[in-house]
């Protein structure tokens, strides 16, 4: 990674999550110059100018290994958990041409982010099933499709997040006697190194489990589910359905249902590889859209938002092109890991 400077910056891109964040900032002739990696980015729960505040020390961080002395760049790409209603929208870039890093901000939901990183003729529809699900869809005209996404009483279900509380909803349940035994009863309390449901119910209550380990409770429910268990199963297909239901949806309100589409499949659930999951979504994907063309994104989705970035200021073909090739070689300092 070329730290020297004697490039010109032209994007700072960044991605934030509800687990991580990664900063890049990319030249104009589409190299990276520097990069960081830090925590969850939470405006829902601390507020738009809060949250911009604590990516202040990334993108310090980045610009020192950038070489930079002046402006970080000349545009932000910001592609953002909890941008999801047009005020939060407004609230956040506000917040970022706060900070002075960019002559120009543009903030997108984080689901754009993970789209754009998987496309390169901007028509596609992409899922994002992570902490939370989301889903997004995107034309060359501009035209997009979008989801409230603000959790259960936008109609939206599934994600790490939920998983484990739904697993854990039906373990209580076969552990008290009313609902069907499942393996989770045994394996969600040993996981956490506690012997019964009782005790776990207890300790995601009072807070002696964190939520970090909370999440860790999700990837049990796929290894139950993978061995038979018939209620953890049900999840996962659940877990599918929406998915594909999400998918469908999008490609009806961009008008391209029936035509042969990307769909573009992010974020840790989706990405872990889980071979039910992934097995189910394609089946249900063939029998309501046999048109659709899934696909399985692992690039990290900052270089999504460096590419929106490089959109908007006009960028080369080429340009984008090396930025990807600069990702690529560079992958191995821990971007996108």
């Amino acid at each position: 990674m070329s730290g020297t400077g004697a490039v010109s910056p032209a994007v700072l891109a960044i991605d934030a999550g509800n687990s991580k964040t990664d900063v890049a900032i990319v030249a104009a002739d589409g190299s990276l110059l520097g990069t960081a990696r830090g925590g969850s980015f939470r405006p829902d729960r601390l507020s738009a100018v809060t949250a911009v505040a604590g990516l202040a020390p990334l993108v310090e961080k980045a610009r020192v290994e950038a070489g930079l002395g002046g402006p970080v760049a000349g545009h932000v790409s910001a592609c953002l958990a909890n941008a999801d209603l047009p005020v939060e929208h407004e609230a956040l870039k506000t917040a970022l041409a706060a900070q002075g890093w960019a002559a120009s901000v543009e903030v997108f939901n984080d689901t754009f982010g993970l789209l754009r990183a998987g496309l390169d003729d901007r028509r596609g529809v992409a899922v994002v099933c992570g902490a939370g699900i989301n889903c997004a869809g995107l034309l060359p005209d501009g035209t997009t499709a979008r989801f409230a996404a603000v959790g259960h009483i936008s109609g939206d279900w599934g994600g790490g997040g939920n998983l484990w509380r739904e697993a854990m909803w039906w373990a209580a349940r076969a552990a008290d006697g009313r609902g069907p035994d499942t393996e989770l009863r045994d394996a969600l309390p040993r996981h956490a190194g506690l012997a019964t449901m009782d005790e776990l119910i207890a300790a995601v209550h009072l807070g002696t489990v964190s939520e970090a380990e909370c999440m860790e409770l999700t990837p049990v429910l796929f290894a139950v589910a993978a061995r038979g268990d018939e209620v953890a199963s049900s999840l996962v297909r659940r877990q599918a359905e929406e998915v594909v239901a999400l998918a469908v949806a999008a490609m009806r309100r961009l008008g391209v249902f029936g035509e042969r589409i990307p769909v573009v499949l992010g974020g840790g659930v989706l990405t872990a590889g889980h071979p039910q999951l992934m097995d189910e979504i394609t089946r249900l994907l063939a029998d309501a859209a046999p048109s659709a063309e899934p696909r399985v994104e692992r690039t990290p989705p900052v270089v999504g938002a460096a590419l929106l970035g490089l959109d908007r200021v006009g960028a080369s073909d080429d340009v984008r092109r090396r930025l990807r090739e600069s990702f690529a070689r560079d992958r191995e300092v821990g971007l996108g890991d």
